[in-house]
C-alpha cells in the first residue's frame, strides 16, 4: 500500500510540475528545460524500451502460453500491440504540435506530421509492466516498482521536449487501459495465431 502511494504521488508530481506556468487541456502543458544526456537522452530510452519488449517476447517464447509466466509474457505482448495501434490512430487524429516545434501547448490539428499526443512510448512502457504487475503485484508488492517505468519514460520524454505532460498522461492511462484488458484475457490472442511449437513453449521441447 505504501508503495501504492508513493507511485502515485509520483504521478501526481509528474502532472503538476510547474502548473503555474503550464496551458493546454489540463493547464499543465509547458516545455521543459531540454536535457538529452545521460538516463534522460534518447538513446537510453531507446535501449530501455527496446531491452524491455525483447525480455518479454523471448521469454514468452521460451515459456509458452501454459505457466503463468508465460502467459502474462503474452499478455503484455497483447497489450504492447493494442497500445501502438491505439496511439498510432489518436496521434493521427489530434496532430499536436511537439514541444521541440512549438512554445505553445494548443498547437493541435496540424500538419500529418505533428503527432505529439498521446505518448506512445509511454503507452507501451505502461503496457508492458501493467499485466506483471496485476498478476504478481499482491503477491509480491516490489513488483509495484515496474510502475516507476512508464513514469520515468514520461520524464525523459518532456526532458528531450518529445512531449507535452497531457501527452505522456494519456499514454500512461492507454498503457495501463490496455494492460488492465489484455490481462483479463485468459488467452492471449498473439499466441493463438504463433504455431503450436510456440504456444507450448520452447523449454518443453528440451
Amino acid at each position: 500500500m505504501v508503495m501504492k502511494r508513493m507511485l502515485v504521488g509520483t504521478l501526481c508530481s509528474l502532472s503538476t510540475a510547474g502548473a503555474l506556468a503550464g496551458n493546454g487541456p489540463l493547464g499543465i502543458d509547458h516545455r521543459l528545460g531540454v536535457d538529452n544526456d545521460g538516463i534522460w537522452s534518447r538513446r537510453t530510452q531507446h535501449i530501455m524500451l527496446g531491452t524491455l519488449i525483447t525480455s518479454e517476447v523471448l521469454s514468452g517464447v521460451w515459456q509458452g502460453g501454459d505457466t503463468r509466466f508465460g502467459r502474462t509474457n503474452w499478455q503484455s505482448i497483447d497489450a504492447l500491440l493494442i497500445s501502438a495501434a491505439s496511439t498510432e490512430v489518436l496521434k493521427r487524429t489530434f496532430r499536436r504540435v511537439r514541444p521541440t516545434n512549438t512554445d505553445r501547448p494548443n498547437a493541435w490539428f496540424r500538419s500529418a506530421r505533428d503527432r505529439s499526443f498521446p505518448s506512445g512510448e509511454a503507452a507501451s512502457f505502461a503496457a508492458a509492466v501493467t499485466p506483471f504487475i496485476l498478476e504478481y503485484g499482491h503477491e509480491q508488492p516490489w513488483v509495484y516498482a515496474l510502475a516507476a517505468l512508464p513514469v520515468y519514460d514520461g520524464y525523459a520524454r518532456m526532458k528531450t521536449r518529445g512531449h507535452w505532460q497531457t501527452d505522456v498522461l494519456a499514454g500512461i492511462a492507454i498503457g495501463a487501459a490496455t494492460g488492465w484488458y489484455a490481462h483479463s484475457r485468459h488467452r492471449s490472442f498473439t499466441l493463438q495465431l504463433m504455431p503450436h511449437g510456440v504456444q507450448v513453449g520452447l523449454r518443453g521441447r528440451f
